[in-house]
């Protein structure tokens, strides 16, 4: 197993723990840090032999995207280019690609299904839908095994709160905990389809194993229900035994109001049935933060 990150998001002493916890098997785990907007970097990696690609790299955050379009854009379609034109090459049997439930954009209509008309709202989510297309156009096209998995705000431990750009899950954990009051842009009515990791991981493991009949094609990953940012912070409450009061700050440009999946194409497609709920997830997720 190789890993690429340049750690611009992620950090590695969350793989050291992985190879800790990998034992005898770790030797066969290989970090390399490195950039893959990096031409000769993604020909060094994808060398013959490599069999399945987990391409789970993006620039995230809407708001970043906003800022900075053309960083989205290198990182999140670019590069997403460069690797699938490098898999073909080297005869890769499977590309699983990260894609966003960001593509759907906010039409009124729930839950989303991967046949609706995607309209993105921010760069960030037309970079990540153009990846998509490129997955769909090297597997018509030249035969290349890939599937598109759109990622319904994924959570979980070693989430980075700390960022400018951090997800709404880490940053109510991290201030709950610390006794602050945790922020919400706009009035926390906004719903999400909140994923916890354990079931984005299932997803991706059962991707690398579906039928060929499965590929080409783009699938939900999330639980099929969908939670308010209020409701997050009434759950905090439950969790830790105390009141909570968040403060309210201006909705930011190119966020989407409502958000739910379908996830009937994956349970047929893939085989996917998420194991972890909200609840359950959140859960985990504070005793982490909280350790």
């Amino acid at each position: 197993v190789t890993v690429v990150d340049n750690f611009s998001t992620g950090r590695r002493d969350n793989l050291d723990a992985a190879v800790r916890g990998a034992g005898e098997s770790a030797s066969n785990l290989k970090i390399v840090e490195g950039d893959l907007r990096d031409a000769s970097l993604i020909k060094e990696v994808m060398r013959e032999g490599i069999t399945h690609v987990l391409h789970q790299a993006a620039l995230p955050s809407v708001q970043r995207s906003v800022e900075d379009p053309e960083s989205s854009h290198a990182v999140n379609a670019t590069a997403t280019l460069a690797l699938l034109e490098q898999a073909r090459q080297c005869g890769v049997k499977r590309f699983v690609y990260a894609a966003s439930s960001s593509a759907y954009g906010d039409t009124p209509t729930l839950p989303k299904l991967e046949a609706m008309t995607p309209i993105p709202l921010s760069p960030y989510a037309a970079s990540k839908l153009a990846g998509e297309h490129y997955c769909r156009i090297y597997h018509q096209l030249f035969g290349l095994e890939t599937i598109a998995l759109r990622y319904f705000n994924i959570f979980g431990p070693r989430q980075d709160p700390t960022s400018d750009y951090a997800a709404v899950v880490p940053r109510f954990v991290q201030s709950a905990l610390a006794g602050k009051a945790p922020c919400i842009f706009g009035d926390g009515n906004q719903s999400r389809d909140f994923t916890y990791i354990d079931n984005a991981v299932d997803a991706n493991l059962k991707a690398c194993e579906a039928p060929v009949r499965s590929a080409g094609k783009v699938y939900n990953v999330a639980c099929g229900a969908s939670a308010t940012l209020l409701d997050l912070i009434r759950m905090l409450e439950s969790i830790l035994g105390k009141s909570i009061t968040p403060v309210h700050e201006a909705q930011r440009a190119g966020d989407v109001k409502h958000s739910l999946a379908s996830i009937d194409e994956a349970r047929q497609g893939l085989g996917y049935e998420p194991r972890i709920d909200l609840e359950e997830g959140m859960r985990r997720t504070v005793a982490w933060f909280g350790t």
